[in-house]
């Protein structure tokens, strides 16, 4: 079994930063990409950061140069630096992994999610 916690999100104002982090625990044999989602009231789950376990990273258009993901592979924890907050960032916040459990197998796994609120 595996458990993704996130933590870091909470209310700022417009121009603002937060700083969310993921962490995996549990039956881990490695970690290949992980990822960060968000989800808005009545809108669909979308991608907003992806970063492969080579440090390789893509981010959805509207957060581009404004956001970084970054990983430490030791720690098996993500982190997604959240600069020049913007009220349509508002939503909840979900880490997302695809974990190796064993040599040969693989399955994505999803955080409990964390709110992020921008106020104009």
């Amino acid at each position: 079994q595996v458990q993704l916690v996130e933590s870091g999100g909470g209310s700022v104002q417009a121009g603002g930063s937060l700083r969310l982090s993921c962490a995996a625990s549990g039956r881990i044999f490695s970690i290949n990409a992980m990822g960060w989602y968000r989800q808005a009231p009545g809108k669909q789950r979308e991608l907003v950061a992806l970063i492969n376990r080579g440090g390789g990273t893509n981010y959805a258009d509207s957060v581009t140069g404004r956001f970084t993901i970054s990983r430490d592979n030791a720690k098996n924890t993500a982190y997604l630096q959240m600069n020049s907050l913007k009220p349509e960032d508002t939503a909840v916040y979900y880490c997302n992994a695809e974990v190796m459990t064993t040599p040969w197998s693989s399955r994505d796994y999803w955080g409990q999610g964390t709110q992020v609120t921008v106020s104009s």
